[in-house]
């Protein structure tokens, strides 16, 4: 469609003129930072904040809200026909007491938006500004989708049971996101991969099963404890040896625990581990090959291990077309960098089950607050991760680009 909008540097000159505003927004929800998928006061703040964007622009927006969660889905309808895109910012934040000093802390002691998502709030929101001073000519519609619960709840997967793809009326047919970090990346550039972009996490719960008694004596009881610490060191030769080095796994167990003092050989030891995988097919063989190390190491020597396999997020794979269309916005839209990221993180993301139903791309912005070393920041998730106001007009722009740009085709 020669016709239609398409992005371009005046898009990303809007963007920096509405800083200010997604600022002062970013700000607000900084102070109010709410933990899981019931987040009563954000939500509140975005609805108003769409009231204030319907009223601005004369944009037609149809807004619901979650009932399993406190999410909020506004549709952008466009004044000329076309597809349905989807563009996410997760809401929620982490427990974690604030340490950075910013003027605008956490008001909510023991919570802390440390992982950015006030400025993915506050950036979809500008992007849905960029776009509503352009519905009459939006070829389409765009579905705005507000998610609380990332940080571990699935708040994803509950959104896409309530039917988030499909909210436009039809099936999105593409769907995107932006993530700051307070590290790693270069302020403002702007970084994906085709492919894998983050890790599966699963966890893994294992109780070894042994027969308590005295300290002095082990021949008389069965040691859990021994064989806990055999079973740590076989899963780091399983996931070495049984794996290609270029699709890795990585297990680190995180937590062991047993016993209640020096002299007592307890009944049961336990361990947790976290289990990151890259790759659909490693990820589907990975708890059978881990449990089978697990009670064999433990059957050898007479014990048996009971394991708990809990599935997280799935592996985030970005399609290699939509990762070609980021960096074509990224140039249209002017001074805008971006670099291809050399490998996957090893983090993970549940925009991933919205990428294993319709084709998109998650990517980075850096965020590095002013006076730190991108290469030394505290990172995301740190009581003392800071993020720049200016990587707001960036996500905004660049998600709004990729809307327009994916309309545009039809």
């Amino acid at each position: 469609m020669s016709d239609a909008l398409v992005p371009d540097t005046d898009l990303r000159a809007r963007a920096e003129a509405l800083l200010p505003d997604l600022a002062a927004l970013r700000h607000d929800l900084h102070r109010i930072p709410e933990i899981g998928l019931d987040l009563p006061l954000t939500q509140a703040r975005v609805l108003a904040a769409l009231d204030e964007l319907r009223a601005a622009t004369g944009a037609t927006l149809e807004v619901t809200t979650g009932t399993a969660l406190s999410s909020v889905v506004a549709v952008l309808r466009g004044g000329r026909p076309g597809p349905a895109v989807l563009l996410r910012g997760d809401m929620d934040a982490l427990p974690v007491t604030e340490d950075t000093g910013e003027p605008f802390t956490s008001e909510h002691p023991g919570a802390m938006h440390a992982c950015g998502h006030d400025l993915h709030v506050a950036g979809l929101l500008g992007a849905a500004r960029l776009l509503a001073e352009r519905h009459e000519e939006l070829p389409g519609s765009v579905v705005l989708m507000f998610q609380p619960g990332e940080e571990g709840p699935h708040g994803a997967r509950v959104m896409l049971e309530e039917g988030v793809l499909d909210a436009a009326g039809e099936r999105v047919v593409a769907a995107y996101a932006v993530h700051v970090v307070a590290s790693m990346v270069p302020l403002q550039v702007v970084t994906a991969r085709a492919g894998t972009a983050m890790a599966a996490a699963d966890e893994m719960v294992v109780t070894v099963q042994g027969r308590g008694g005295h300290g002095s004596a082990p021949h008389r009881a069965a040691d859990p404890v021994t064989v806990a610490a055999e079973i740590v060191l076989a899963l780091q030769t399983a996931v070495t040896r049984q794996f290609d080095a270029h699709d890795p796994v990585v297990v680190s167990v995180g937590r062991i625990a047993a016993g209640t003092t020096d002299n007592v050989i307890p009944a049961q030891a336990h361990l947790e581990a976290t289990v990151r995988t890259f790759s659909p097919h490693h990820r589907a063989v990975v708890a059978e090959r881990l449990t089978r190390v697990v009670e064999h190491v433990a059957l050898a020597h007479g014990l048996t291990a009971d394991v708990d396999y809990r599935r997280g997020y799935p592996v985030t794979v970005n399609d290699a077309a939509e990762v070609d269309r980021l960096e074509r916005v990224a140039a249209a839209l002017g001074e805008q960098p971006f670099a291809r990221a050399p490998h996957p993180v090893s983090g993970s993301e549940d925009f991933s089950y919205v990428l294993e139903q319709v084709p998109g791309v998650f990517a980075f912005v850096g965020a590095t607050a002013p006076g730190l070393d991108p290469a030394t920041a505290p990172y995301n998730h740190a009581p003392q991760a800071r993020f720049d106001d200016s990587a707001l007009p960036v996500s905004a722009a660049v998600l709004a680009g990729l809307a327009l740009d994916r309309l545009a085709q039809g």
